[in-house]
């Protein structure tokens, strides 16, 4: 591609909004960033972008065009990606993605799995935003609820993951514990800051206690875990975070209507490497063995 340098580097400018945002990022000068704009523009004879005090924006003719480099740069990033998959042992990196609620389930077993494997370097990527395994964003994914449909990735059923409702010895010592789910309304509660939430023991509350009792939210799994064991109120947890908070109470039986299943995922391209094979065999063992105890 003749003239893929100043395409690239006009991407990089709608994207930082700045010359110097772009020159950072491809690190070259600015003048360079100046000069490739002004002959991209020059010889497709449109203006790219306005130019303004707070730096560039795109006309609609730029648009058009980064769509274009936006396409062309993730190509080549998926290709990067799976290049960096293929042909490898079981050494370099690992990239790993769930939601961060499983991370207290997942990082021994990934910090177990490096130990026995000392040339892996584990990434472990949480959070909601889903992790694009055909971009190369990630080797494995650790997805819950529906079963992943997206094209060319191969999907496997991991397992159930049971919730549990609990809440820390200091908060029943203040406020008492639950009678029973009929009681549950009288009490406070720690939920996950998405009234849209899909989450199976999400829906089950919020058609049982009213919204003035979720008193302490969060969007992050890590600190609602903090908060019910500071006593901030009831909540949710994955039942096996009960065997590392002995100080955590379960305040009524759990219900498999609660559970969500979990999915194994894998790209296509990716899903044989002698790499991600190892680790998908470490995880089914591992989770077998425990089932098995």
């Amino acid at each position: 591609m003749e003239n893929w340098d100043e395409i690239r580097t006009a991407y990089q400018v709608a994207r930082k909004g700045t010359v110097s945002g772009a020159a950072e990022m491809l690190g070259v000068h600015h003048a360079t960033v100046i000069r490739h704009i002004d002959a991209l523009e020059q010889r497709l004879g449109v203006k790219l972008f306005q130019r303004h005090a707070r730096g560039y924006t795109a006309t609609e003719a730029g648009q058009d065009l980064l769509q274009v480099a936006q396409a062309t740069d993730d190509q080549f990033t998926q290709l990067a990606g799976r290049i960096r998959g293929q042909g490898e042992g079981v050494s370099g990196d690992l990239v790993i993605t769930s939601l961060d609620l499983f991370s207290g389930m997942l990082t021994p077993i990934m910090v177990a799995f490096q130990n026995e494997n000392p040339e892996v370097n584990i990434r472990y990527r949480t959070g909601d935003r889903v992790f694009r395994l055909e971009y190369g964003e990630a080797h494995v994914a650790i997805r819950a609820g529906s079963m992943p449909e997206e094209p060319d990735n191969v999907v496997q059923p991991f397992m159930s993951q049971r919730m549990s409702l609990v809440a820390s010895e200091a908060y029943i010592a203040r406020h008492g514990r639950p009678g029973g789910i009929e009681d549950l309304p009288n009490h406070k509660f720690v939920v996950f800051d998405n009234e849209k939430s899909r989450a199976p023991f999400g829906i089950w509350l919020r058609e049982r206690v009213p919204e003035e009792k979720f008193t302490y939210r969060a969007t992050d799994n890590r600190n609602m875990l903090d908060a019910i064991l500071a006593g901030a109120g009831l909540g949710f947890v994955i039942s096996q975070e009960l065997d590392h908070h002995p100080e955590l109470v379960e305040v009524v039986p759990s219900d498999d209507g609660w559970s969500a299943p979990l999915w194994l995922v894998t790209h296509v391209d990716l899903h044989r490497t002698t790499k991600v094979q190892a680790f998908l065999k470490f995880l089914k063992a591992h989770f077998k063995q425990n089932a098995a105890a």
